[in-house]
């Protein structure tokens, strides 16, 4: 019996896309991992789950192509259809919901809502995202330490924590990081480890639009007319 949701099971999802417009762009990597907790001066442990290569059916921009190495020529040889690998995520994620597994991912506002978009595009059934917990470092880590500067993206938060990101770029390396370093922040700030999934879940939605809230008014004091979206993980 687990006494805290960083000591049971997590799984790890993450994207790698065409691109960061959602309604627009596609997935052409995902990945959905399990990472059981390392124990004091164990090596990092290894991610066990599965991943995805998509023929997204439509040209991989350069630029994205050489963030995530997966090229137009890889995909039409090697990739799935969309509408069948979209499927059995959606199944694994109404699995993971169904056994009240918390799904961890890094700005999971991203992923979540480039999935949901896919989903609705490819006509594949959703998972109830209503029950779906989420666990999102990036929030959790504003939470806890909301004065520090420098970058916050996976690869600084993840070095700031001591944890290795092997493979960064490719899904399944972002996920099996992004549940280790989950795993990191729960043990080492009660405020936020020491709640129950659910409970954590609901304050993330507050943590998030409360940051959007002030860098937009940031922002404005900056003369910049810009709109931070508030909803989280799923902003559609």
């Amino acid at each position: 019996m687990h006494t805290h949701w960083y000591e049971g099971p997590l799984l790890g999802f993450d994207t790698e896309t065409t691109g960061t417009v959602c309604a627009a762009d596609r997935i052409v990597q995902a990945a959905l991992v399990t990472v059981e907790p390392a124990g004091s001066g164990e090596p990092p442990p290894q991610w066990e789950g599965q991943t995805w290569l998509i023929d997204p059916g439509v040209p991989i921009p350069p630029g994205a192509a050489r963030v995530h190495g997966i090229t137009d020529e890889r995909v039409r040889a090697e990739g799935e259809l969309p509408a069948k690998a979209l499927a059995a995520i959606a199944a694994d994620l109404a699995a993971a919901i169904e056994t009240g597994t918390p799904v961890v991912a890094f700005r999971a506002g991203f992923d979540f809502t480039m999935l949901a978009c896919e989903l609705d595009r490819h006509e594949v059934p959703e998972p109830d995202w209503g029950r779906m917990t989420v666990v999102d470092p990036a929030v959790l880590d504003k939470r806890v330490d909301r004065f520090r500067r420098g970058k916050r993206t996976l690869g600084a938060t993840a070095e700031h924590y001591g944890v290795a990101l092997d493979g960064a770029h490719s899904a399944a390396g972002d996920a099996a990081a992004t549940v280790t370093l989950a795993r990191v922040i729960g043990a080492r700030f009660p405020e936020v480890g020491g709640m129950g999934p659910r409970e954590l879940h609901e304050a993330q939605v507050r943590w998030h639009a409360e940051d959007a809230a002030s860098l937009e008014a940031y922002f404005r004091r900056k003369g910049r007319d810009e709109t931070v979206e508030r909803r989280w993980p799923i902003a559609r």
